[in-house]
């Protein structure tokens, strides 16, 4: 559970999160896990923010569900379902220190394939929403073990057509289905408790808020200061992460 004294840090960074994912259309999530990890360790930071991100994409769903592209969900949803379960599991079974140093390996990655796609080289455009089986497999597993898959999935959405609304509502839906199945295996597990599922919940609002404040925001923030600020946070993070355990 949140004590009240980090509220305002957690809370920042939940605020901060939400922003960066309206204004760069993922990765926020990024942000707000290793200061999760900071403040609770990876254990309870997975199940926290994969609470308060579930809420999150359910209302993006929800909002965008006229413009979902359900071939793309169906085919994602049949590779993911089984990897979600097993990379979930895994994530019961590995050493915490292992599970800090992935999720540094994960975050330095990230702005590796950030910059291998300013170079020019994307997934090739397809039409075929079979394609997503496999790729659902594979974030399907990842998400399960660490979570923060967005950014590595989106150029796949975007390389299929999927724009603006479409974008967002088809990639709230499947994320949404990997964080249900996640949850349910940590439950299981034990992993979310009541202090667990407080403290996930505590951090909606501020998401919400990041979210409206992102929008408004979208227009006035430098891409190429923004980029650099955020590829600095990451790779400062995982550079800790892998080093420290």
């Amino acid at each position: 559970m949140i004590e009240w004294i980090d509220l305002p840090v957690l809370g920042a960074a939940a605020l901060l999160s939400a922003f960066i994912g309206s204004v760069a259309g993922s990765g926020g999530s990024t942000v707000l896990l290793p200061v999760l990890v900071l403040y609770f360790g990876i254990r309870d930071a997975v199940p926290i923010i994969t609470i308060a991100n579930l809420a999150a994409n359910l209302s993006r769903s929800v909002i965008n569900r006229g413009e979902i592209v359900y071939p793309v969900v169906g085919w994602f949803t049949l590779g993911t379902v089984p990897a979600s379960v097993l990379g979930a599991w895994l994530f019961t079974a590995t050493p915490p220190e292992i599970l800090t140093r992935l999720l540094g390996g994960l975050l330095i990655s990230l702005v590796v394939w950030r910059r291998v796609r300013q170079l020019g080289l994307s997934p090739p455009r397809s039409r075929s929403a079979a394609w997503f089986l496999p790729l659902g497999t594979l974030f399907g597993f990842l998400e399960g073990l660490m979570g923060s898959v967005g950014p590595l999935m989106a150029p796949f959405f975007l390389a299929h057509g999927l724009m603006r609304g479409a974008y967002i509502g088809t990639d709230a839906f499947v994320t949404s289905v990997m964080q249900a199945i996640k949850l349910g295996v940590f439950g299981g597990a034990r992993l979310v408790g009541p202090g667990i599922l407080a403290a996930g919940l505590t951090l909606v609002p501020f998401m919400v808020l990041g979210t409206m404040l992102g929008k408004k925001m979208l227009h006035r923030v430098s891409d190429s200061v923004f980029s650099i600020l955020l590829e600095l946070v990451l790779v400062a993070a995982g550079l800790n992460f892998l080093i420290g355990g």
